[in-house]
């Protein structure tokens, strides 16, 4: 980066800037552009001149010196064009929370998927809806950005492992002499020490949160169905990627109908003169609507009438299932006189039925 580059213009700050606001400008910019959260392909260069700018405004004597002569006496920023990481780690680590080479030996880890189940409507489940739920969720501090240190304040290299987040114990035995390395039980291998926690997440980084999301529930799913919100589980670990949000369906029943995949079923009692004769018959259906039906004269009973299109919606958009009335002749359990000799009259005409069935004698 050339030498004439305005150190305080890259940090967003004016030339007054106290130290705090330094700090304050260097830990938004170095946490929006490492290469660890921004994979565009300037965000190493943009972070290189974050971290140079940092390093000189930081220190009193260096930032005397550019501001009196525009540069830093005696150093030489050459370094930067054989530029990695790990060169930067005692500055990054101290706002960040461990030190570079240990953050590069860990990969992302994916947050948590999260489960939680929706009661629908008999209907609800038919045409779709929209509801709102309520689910807590595991997120990065909004304070501390995750960082875990309240703002303004560093975390301190930890002195057991020099913040590597790493310490190797000589051990010996009579094979000889054996180099063991641990997890730093200190700082737990973050390689830091925060020692001023965050006041919202009291060091953690991260915190369990209520939100209320909108679920837009598709027509036609049934209790099978299992809807993927993408993104809405708990926040990924080292700048790994949000969780998932997996959501089971719990469906009332109906007083009139039954689902059978993409068909509904409704019971239709006709009486025997219907049932003998035929008849036409207003229906409901699941659309709050009445629909005629035509019973065939001589219709027995569980025979299945069809109704198109009066099903569920299918899920893939493509028209809906059938209405499946089921036919059940109802015997009536009393008649009034006039009733009774009509019958009589009738059966006096009908055919006797015989059973077909033979004893075992025959």
């Amino acid at each position: 980066m050339p030498r004439n580059k305005d150190y305080y213009e890259i940090l967003g700050i004016p030339r007054s800037a106290s130290e705090e606001e330094i700090k304050k400008a260097y830990r938004k910019l170095a946490f929006q552009h490492h290469p660890d959260h921004n994979k565009s392909d300037e965000a190493g260069d943009k972070f290189k001149e974050i971290n140079e700018a940092y390093e000189v405004l930081c220190n009193a004597e260096k930032r005397a010196q550019y501001d009196r002569y525009g540069r830093v006496l005696g150093s030489d920023w050459s370094g930067f064009d054989e530029f990695t990481f790990g060169g930067l780690g005692d500055i990054f680590e101290a706002f960040f929370g461990g030190a570079t080479t240990t953050a590069r030996r860990r990969a992302p880890r994916k947050g948590n998927d999260l489960r939680t189940s929706l009661d629908l409507s008999f209907k609800e489940a038919v045409f779709g809806t929209e509801k709102e739920i309520d689910i807590w969720r595991v997120e990065n501090c909004q304070v501390c950005h995750g960082i875990g240190s309240e703002p303004g304040t560093n975390p301190q290299k930890c002195p057991s492992c020099n913040g590597n987040g790493q310490v190797r114990r000589v051990q010996q035995s009579i094979f000889g002499r054996f180099t063991h390395t641990a997890t730093c039980s200190q700082c737990h291998g973050e390689g830091s020490l925060i020692t001023q926690p965050c006041h919202k997440c009291k060091g953690n980084g991260r915190q369990k949160v209520k939100r209320k999301l909108t679920v837009t529930v598709p027509a036609g799913i049934d209790e099978n169905y299992q809807m993927r919100l993408s993104g809405e589980g708990d926040a990924g670990i080292y700048g790994g990627s949000t969780g998932d949000l997996y959501i089971n369906f719990s469906i009332a029943t109906h007083k009139l109908f039954q689902r059978r995949g993409y068909d509904i079923s409704y019971e239709l009692p006709i009486n025997f003169a219907q049932a003998a004769l035929g008849d036409e018959i207003e229906v409901p259906t699941i659309d709050d609507s009445t629909t005629t039906l035509k019973v065939p004269a001589g219709t027995q009973e569980g025979k299945i009438l069809r109704i198109k299109g009066k099903g569920v919606p299918r899920l893939d958009g493509k028209g809906r299932g059938d209405q499946l009335v089921s036919i059940r002749v109802a015997t009536p359990q009393s008649l009034n006189e006039k009733q009774r000799k009509l019958f009589e009259e009738l059966a006096k005409t009908l055919p006797k039925l015989e059973s077909h069935q033979k004893s075992d004698h025959d």
